[in-house]
């Protein structure tokens, strides 16, 4: 457990509460034994009697000499009835029946009994005061219990059956938090924009003395695992102020009203210890927008929206109260959630870029032992596309897979695999294939980096491997120079032909093709499909927009397209679509059947090898050779010398 969150053994104040003595539990448990065993008593006692009837049933079982023994009891009231038990023995327990009879005042029952050869004695009856007691003191009891088990604990503010209308907002104070911007990186700009809130936390009268208004809600929005909670707490480490944190998922229950009160407690909550920061994640939980269409609505989690919207309303940040929400799904939130008096502020938490992924793994490596040599630019170069969050699980890896090495530090290489297993999963070594799958998953890896290498417009080849990885036999990977945003035409379709050159090898190999390019056919369709639907790449449609995509709400996701063309520009798009890819294959047929020698040596050499990285495919497609370290370490003093310029005559 982390030390810095707080636990059920802390009130909201931060202080820890003595734990319940050892004595005291094991009073509370007596106590339940002893009302259990009382009741059971109770209850077989009363079942065990039989009442009978004085007329006829007792006097003739009273003539049959069937009776073992009795009691007269007499009544206050002056009334008397029999107890006693029968010499028959009860078939379910094997013992003497037991019975009750009332027996009239005017009945010579000394005489009856006496004459049957009965033993009897009498016996008086309980003082009203006892039988009082004997009946009144388990239920009080009882109510005891309930009221020290849960309203003592309600007291203390632990969470008992009568508080799931208080707030589950945990509480970090002042001197839990020690989450600073020192341990944020790769979000620059939204820490830029989140720096007046520290300053108006820190000192309130700077901004009131000019007459601004600071924002009432922020909105951090970003992808998963960017940051967003953190981008939080470290604002609260910043400003010295309690946080309090609640997923947008606490809210709503089972029970109606539940949710609303939680909301109400939590601002009521912020207001007794402002300035805070108070943050709801996942807010999209609860914040929906309240739709009654297909699937119909949850008036529970509306209500809770409801309240939520009242006391956002109704608060001022003069007060000091700050209100944070993360969401990765801001286009399913209410319109009335986003309108400004409320949440004010959107702050995007992107992916991080090259330089904010290098910063990250800098923070990360602080906890663990990195191996001098190590370049994390190059790391951060081959993570396009990773989050913070899988960074943090880069590292992580990487540590693992030293420590099960039994090495010392971290190297590079570590890295890496722990990268390659984080994108696409472990090595699946145990996933043996034979000398045909095996020629033929080398053959197809060969003619993806042979099209990747020779094709314009394509990032530089990484690694090959033949290493079968999650569900994939193999993998070519690519390693950008830099963070690219946009994507031109010829790089797009140089993307398509690379893609498209697994399949081509095979055939040019084998005069066959395999199931291994499914989903490189899917790739490469994608791509086509966008640049002329969307993109506006294609020479024959133009620069058009085909259809838009319609989501439904309570689902999330896309579930349909909206049909904005006729059916023979639907045709013209699918042949669009068809042409371009079709001709990015014969690109790459040709492409590899002008080098059908580097081809096969390049696919006999994986086989060998199961891994290459890019450097050696080099010196295969310039050499016909993998070069020593040697003769790379001339070929790049050669290159460097050509570049020079020339000196000055």
């Amino acid at each position: 457990m982390d030390p810095k969150q707080p636990n059920s053994s802390q009130d909201p104040s931060g202080k820890r509460r003595p734990p319940m003595p050892m004595r005291a539990l094991l009073a509370w448990f007596l106590l339940m034994a002893l009302l259990v065993t009382m009741f059971q008593l109770a209850t077989q006692h009363a079942s065990k009697q039989t009442s009978l009837p004085y007329n006829p049933d007792f006097l003739t079982l009273l003539q049959d000499g069937r009776i073992n023994k009795a009691e007269v009891v007499m009544e206050v009231s002056g009334q008397h009835f029999i107890r006693g038990e029968l010499k028959d023995l009860d078939p379910a327990t094997g013992k003497p029946t037991t019975f009750r009879v009332e027996a009239p005042i005017t009945e010579n029952l000394v005489e009856k009994l006496t004459d049957a050869k009965v033993p009897f004695e009498f016996k008086p009856q309980n003082p009203l005061l006892w039988q009082i007691l004997s009946s009144t003191v388990p239920f009080l009891l009882v109510f005891g219990l309930i009221y020290f088990l849960f309203y003592r604990n309600m007291a203390n503010g632990t969470r008992g059956a009568f508080s799931f209308g208080k707030s589950r907002a945990r509480l970090l104070n002042r001197d839990n938090n020690k989450i600073t911007f020192k341990d944020v990186a790769g979000v620059d700009e939204a820490r830029e924009e989140v720096q007046e809130i520290i300053e108006f936390l820190r000192d309130p009268k700077r901004f009131q003395r000019l007459g601004g208004r600071i924002p009432k809600g922020v909105l951090l929005v970003g992808p998963p695992g960017t940051g967003k909670t953190l981008i939080a707490r470290a604002i609260a480490g910043e400003a010295q102020v309690p946080f309090f944190s609640i997923s947008g998922s606490d809210f709503v229950e089972m029970f109606v009203g539940v949710g609303a009160s939680r909301v109400r407690d939590m601002f009521e909550q912020g207001r007794k210890s402002a300035p805070c920061i108070i943050f709801i994640d996942e807010i999209d939980a609860v914040g929906r927008s309240r739709f009654s269409g297909i699937g119909g609505g949850h008036d529970e989690r509306e209500q809770t929206l409801n309240a939520l919207l009242v006391e956002m309303d109704g608060f001022d940040t003069q007060e000091g109260v700050i209100i944070i929400a993360a969401t990765n799904r801001p286009d399913v939130l209410d319109p009335a959630l986003l309108r400004p008096g409320r949440f004010d502020r959107q702050i995007v938490v992107d992916l991080p870029n090259v330089e904010g992924r290098e910063s990250i793994l800098k923070i990360h490596a602080r906890k663990v032992k990195l191996d001098a040599a190590v370049q994390l630019r190059n790391i951060a170069r081959g993570t396009p596309g990773f989050s913070g969050a899988d960074l943090a699980n880069l590292m992580n890896e990487a540590a693992l897979l030293a420590a099960r090495r039994g090495a010392d530090t971290i190297l590079e290489k570590d890295l890496e695999e722990a990268r390659d297993k984080v994108r696409w999963g472990r090595e699946r070594r145990s996933r043996v294939l034979d000398e045909k799958e095996k020629r033929m998953t080398a053959c197809h890896e060969a003619g993806h980096a042979i099209a990747l290498a020779l094709t314009e417009g394509t990032e530089p080849l990484h690694k090959v491997t033949i290493i079968p990885r999650g569900q994939a036999l193999g993998a070519t990977i690519q390693l950008p120079e830099k963070d690219k945003y946009t994507e031109g035409r010829k790089q797009l379709l140089g993307m398509i032909v690379g893609t498209m050159g697994g399949r081509a090898a095979e055939k040019i190999c084998f005069d066959d093709i395999t199931t291994g390019a499914a989903s490189d056919i899917r790739q490469a369709t994608h791509i086509a499909r966008m640049m002329v639907t969307e993109w506006g790449m294609s020479d024959n449609l133009g620069p058009q927009y085909f259809g838009t995509r319609e989501e439904l709400l309570f689902l999330g996701r896309e579930v349909s397209r909206s049909n904005e063309m006729s059916d023979e520009t639907a045709r013209k798009v699918d042949a669009e679509v068809k042409r371009i890819i079709d001709e990015s294959y014969d690109k790459a047929l040709d492409l590899l059947t002008r080098n059908r020698d580097k081809l096969d040596l390049l696919t006999n050499i994986l086989i060998e090898r199961e891994s290459l990285d890019g450097r050696d495919v080099d010196d295969i497609l310039q050499h016909g050779r993998i070069l020593s370290a040697a003769e790379r370490n001339a070929e790049e003093v050669a290159k460097e010398s050509e570049k020079a310029p020339p000196p000055p005559a």
